[in-house]
């Protein structure tokens, strides 16, 4: 899914436009019958930062793969808090899809989403730690393996910490290895976490 990649004039195809272009009406147009109204209107929407809790809104109930691509390309050029904050209230859809949709779309957000980062690998849901940690995955920002290190020295849930320390290998530098071998202490009784702690351990004493 090319969310940023993509150049004005992508995702929609042919200006077959011919409803009223400002924001307002733009807005509207996100819940008209027809998709490919829709879809133009999220394409413009770019340009209206003001709209976009309208366009995340209309994400969470678009049923159309298209439009909804376009959609995550808007809110994800905009950026802005309450795009960031739409893009969280999709990892807590019960809409698979839409959630892979909105961590691909935070990765793309790096300076956005760290502020809230800290917030997201605290949350009281377990999933939503665990897409936290997926979006660390592509995040370009030098607090990655920072925050990694705080999940694995205090959650408590094996997953969440399982999931940290596949990305400490790829990631982890030396500053990860004390963390790495308390956590084997603190998850003695737990065979995955020792086989990947090793893992991250051999994986950076090799780099």
């Amino acid at each position: 899914m090319g969310l940023i990649k993509q150049t004005p004039a992508e995702g929609v195809r042919g200006d077959t436009r011919t409803s009223a272009r400002d924001c307002p009406s733009l807005c509207k147009q996100l819940l008209a019958a027809e998709p490919e109204v829709r879809r133009w209107a999220a394409r413009d929407l770019v340009d209206c930062p003001d709209c976009s809790e309208a366009l995340v809104e209309a994400l969470q109930v678009e049923p159309d793969a298209s439009v909804r691509e376009v959609m995550l390309t808007s809110i994800t050029r905009i950026g802005d808090g309450t795009a960031v904050n739409g893009l969280v209230a999709c990892l807590r859809s019960e809409d698979a899809g839409l959630r892979n949709e909105a961590i691909e779309a935070m990765k793309q957000l790096p300076d956005a989403v760290a502020p809230i980062m800290l917030g997201l690998l605290m949350d009281e849901d377990s999933d939503v730690r665990i897409f936290a940690v997926n979006i660390l995955e592509s995040l370009r920002h030098p607090l990655v393996e920072n925050w990694l290190l705080q999940v694995i020295d205090v959650d408590d849930h094996v997953n969440v910490c399982g999931t940290a320390v596949d990305l400490l290998g790829e990631v982890g530098g030396a500053a990860s290895l004390e963390s790495l071998l308390r956590l084997k202490v603190r998850f003695a009784d737990e065979p995955y976490i020792q086989y990947a702690a090793d893992l991250a351990i051999k994986r950076i004493q090799e780099n």
